[in-house]
């Protein structure tokens, strides 16, 4: 048996050829009836026997055959609609202003090009996953746009199989090495933008950081948390590390308590978003604690929230409507008949505001 290797060199792996949607034309053949039979038994329209039209529903059904829910889509010329799912807890997402902002810029652009987006909320991948297959099996979409990649994420590799566009916002895992010939990526710098936070934290004298991480799932938190663990390595910062939650405000409360009652709590704490940081300063204001006296606190986004909060929150700058904006136009590129790519996007900048401050007797 001759052992399997990678390719030769310059050689490029085999693409996968994209499943086929049924057509009123394979229904009507393998039912041995005309396409208007077909037409008339799936739109519940008279001209057919209700044993015909029975057996046409069946054979529909064993195919997989969807109805189509746009009029371009019969003819062959697309939806003019892209999608996008998000898999979050409900909880969580209705008060995160990073999909507020990035829906702003992916509404900015597809409203240039005349073209709707169709938004879902599900409970997991595996539901999301569902999704896409429905909506290309209903030609509901031309493409969509893929947020939160997993550390083991099965999106990519279901696209590919239904040659369905997309593009990631948000970098793949590096385990994930592709090719994905319709799918391209916008990612963010996290593990440089983890590095400058830790950095200046040290410069003003903080040795115990603790930062509180989203969903353990997420191929983003999984980058913030090695890029920490690399800096405390650097640095000498043994008690740094990451709590994971739900990125609720909720949990986020939760964790800031636990680590603060610890017998050595931290002296900066690092918050994967806006409501945690804010929620986390009112934490510490109730354990009788002061925000920036005893505990440092960074936000990951910056929002109107973090300027509500008093004091205003240290946080990262980042313009996530232009992060939707460039995401939209990668996918309009790839629909117009483009190659996938990937863009980088600048790193943010960290705004330090009243909410840092070096430690107690200087660096």
């Amino acid at each position: 048996m001759t052992p399997k290797g990678p390719p030769a060199e310059g050689t490029r792996p085999a693409r996968r050829t994209p499943a086929r949607r049924p057509t009123m034309k394979d229904i009507a053949q393998r039912a041995g009836v005309s396409e208007s039979a077909v037409s008339f038994a799936l739109n519940d329209r008279p001209g057919v026997s209700e044993i015909t039209r029975d057996r046409i529903r069946r054979v529909a059904e064993q195919l997989g055959w969807r109805p189509s829910t746009a009029a371009r889509a019969l003819s062959g010329e697309g939806s003019a609609t892209v999608g996008l799912v998000v898999a979050r807890p409900a909880a969580s997402l209705g008060v995160d202003s990073f999909f507020l902002q990035l829906i702003s810029g992916i509404q900015e652009v597809l409203a240039e090009r005349q073209l709707g987006l169709l938004f879902q909320v599900v409970e997991d991948v595996e539901a999301e996953c569902a999704v896409y297959r429905r909506w290309w099996a209903e030609h509901r979409v031309d493409g969509v746009l893929v947020v939160d990649p997993r550390t083991d994420d099965p999106r990519p590799g279901l696209l590919d199989e239904l040659g369905l566009p997309g593009v990631v916002i948000g970098a793949l895992p590096g385990s994930d090495t592709g090719p994905h010939p319709g799918l391209s990526q916008v990612r963010a710098d996290d593990a440089g933008a983890m590095a400058a936070i830790v950095g200046r934290l040290h410069e003003l004298g903080h040795r115990r950081i603790v930062h509180i991480a989203g969903l353990p799932s997420l191929a983003h938190t999984d980058r913030r948390i090695r890029s920490l663990r690399i800096e405390a390595d650097r640095r000498g910062l043994a008690e740094a590390h990451s709590v994971t939650t739900d990125y609720s405000d909720t949990e986020g409360a939760a964790v800031t308590r636990r680590v603060l009652e610890q017998a050595t709590p931290p002296t900066a704490i690092i918050y994967d978003n806006d409501v945690m940081a804010a929620a986390g300063a009112t934490v510490v204001a109730g354990l009788g604690r002061s925000v920036p006296g005893d505990v440092s606190v960074v936000s990951w986004e910056d929002s109107a929230l973090c300027r509500l909060t008093v004091p205003w929150l240290t946080a990262l700058s980042r313009d996530t409507v232009a992060f939707g904006r460039i995401a939209a136009r990668e996918l309009t590129a790839l629909l117009d008949g483009g190659a996938a790519r990937t863009v980088q996007v600048p790193l943010p900048g960290l705004i330090e505001r009243g909410s840092t401050a070096p430690t107690p007797g200087g660096p």
